[in-house]
């Protein structure tokens, strides 16, 4: 272990740098959810409330990574740029980027507007429904800002900027504690709005946090050389193409992902809200780790698209095999602190009993899956830094919606494990995902470092910058 850890040293701090920040600001996305459940909970003690913050959570989240998924093609593209020390296309990407990003937020909240008619026919308690849908409508109208905050804060990650997103992403959520606080509770003379409060709190820390991050891309000095080529409003038809060829792809993987999670919660909507509230509590818990993993993925990527741009490949898998040995370290650690404090975590977030020990056993299966949960996330990151999305996103298709979601449905119905069977269904999912991602990475990095000239199909593509 110590001649290994002294091999890999000095990749070990370099990624760590790079990854806490993204880490943090990754975290920040989960947190609002997570903050929305315990002050719900803490306030009504109600099954039905936290069941409705639930079902809009799982429902905008699926909407949410595809945003998140779009702007990621942006990153990639700016490692390479800039390790090619072509900084005047870093801003040409940006300008695009902007644009198009601005266009999928509208997008996803008009899908999300319309979508709030098609909520009752889910199959869900009416009273879950009754409170879920203003709540929705809320986080919707928040995906524009998301969007604009998100294409920055990619940008700036592209370029190894990774602390200052991070501080955004802190005050945004103290600001969305704070003002769901006062308006669920009804603080200062406002009545106390519920389940709509903490929608009016998360819309308005992510319009402070689309502000603040664009002022500080425009008004830091360290951006100017970068920003030579940024114009507003200007589109590039055959930049955006090579921005979506790898947001696209990007934005499925996560659909996939995340998407049979929300599956998930829709077939457990039909055991009962009691189960919905558990499978909540327990999947805010698998977030938070996820959303974790996924910030060392996107370091991951930055450092692979910085050292591909340099055609520097030993480096590159140097590097990756290390973000391999911190995933496995860190969820290791996070399954063990699921399976210790199975009972304690879900005690914060309700106090009925049988909603705490139906999601302390999940919380048990949630342990388990940790390791592959990481393991995909990070294969994923290091294969999108390299540009190579397409077999990867064909990979997360099969593993969860052709394997994962039907094998839920068996267990969880017909075999009557109920919301057991549904998370083991998903764990089968995870850990085909890590596997084929692992051993497509493995494939590719040994065929770079033995022939250089054998770039993927999917990469060749990212060299369309003239120096």
């Amino acid at each position: 272990m110590k001649q290994l850890y002294s091999k890999y040293r000095d990749q070990y701090k370099s990624n760590f740098l790079l990854a806490y920040p993204v880490v943090i600001s990754q975290l920040g996305h989960v947190a609002v959810a997570i903050a929305d459940s315990i002050i719900i909970g803490q306030k009504t003690g109600s099954d039905v409330s936290l069941a409705a913050v639930a079902l809009g959570n799982s429902l905008f989240t699926l909407f949410m990574v595809t945003g998140i998924g779009i702007s990621y093609g942006l990153t990639p593209l700016i490692a390479q740029e800039n390790g090619r020390k072509n900084f005047a296309a870093c801003g040409k990407l940006l300008s695009s980027s902007f644009i198009i990003n601005i266009i999928a937020g509208l997008l996803l909240f008009g899908i999300i507007f319309f979508g709030l008619f098609m909520i009752q026919h889910l199959n869900q308690p009416v009273d879950v429904v009754t409170q879920a849908k203003p709540f929705l409508g809320l986080l919707g109208f928040s995906i524009i800002p998301l969007m604009i905050f998100l294409t920055f804060k990619q940008f700036t990650e592209g370029l190894g900027f990774t602390k200052q997103a991070m501080s955004i992403t802190i005050w945004g959520n103290l600001v969305n504690i704070i003002v769901g606080i006062v308006l669920v509770f009804g603080l200062f003379g406002i009545k106390p709005m519920g389940v709509v409060g903490v929608g009016i709190a998360t819309l308005t820390d992510r319009v402070l946090m689309a502000i603040a991050m664009s002022f500080y891309v425009f008004r830091s000095p360290r951006f100017k050389e970068y920003l030579k080529g940024f114009k507003f409003g200007d589109i590039t038809k055959s930049i955006s193409k090579k921005i979506l060829g790898i947001g696209i792809p990007v934005s499925m993987q996560y659909i996939f992902e995340v998407g049979a999670f929300s599956g998930a919660a829709i077939m457990i909507g039909w055991l009962g809200a009691e189960e919905l509230a558990a499978h909540q509590i327990a999947l805010s818990m698998a977030s938070l780790t996820f959303m974790m993993a996924s910030g060392i993925s996107s370091a991951a990527a930055i450092k692979t698209g910085n050292y591909f741009g340099q055609r520097d490949y030993k480096q590159l898998r140097f590097s990756a095999i290390a973000s391999y040995h911190m995933i496995i370290a860190f969820m290791i650690f996070c399954g063990i602190v699921f399976t210790l404090f199975n009972h304690f975590l879900p005690s914060l977030y309700i106090k009925d009993q049988h909603v705490i020990n139906t999601a302390a056993g999940l919380l048990i299966i949630a342990g388990l899956f940790q390791l592959f949960d990481g393991a995909q996330v990070v294969g994923l990151g290091i294969l999108r830094g390299m540009g190579d999305v397409k077999i990867p996103t064909a990979i997360t298709l099969m593993a969860y919606w052709v394997i994962g979601l039907p094998v839920g449905y068996v267990l969880g119905f017909k075999l009557n494990v109920g919301v057991s069977g549904v998370w083991w269904a998903l764990l089968i999912g995870l850990g085909i995902a890590a596997i084929l991602l692992f051993l497509r990475f493995n494939y590719l990095t040994r065929k770079l470092e033995n022939n250089p000239s054998s770039i993927p199909a999917d990469t060749k593509e990212s060299h369309f910058m003239p120096h």
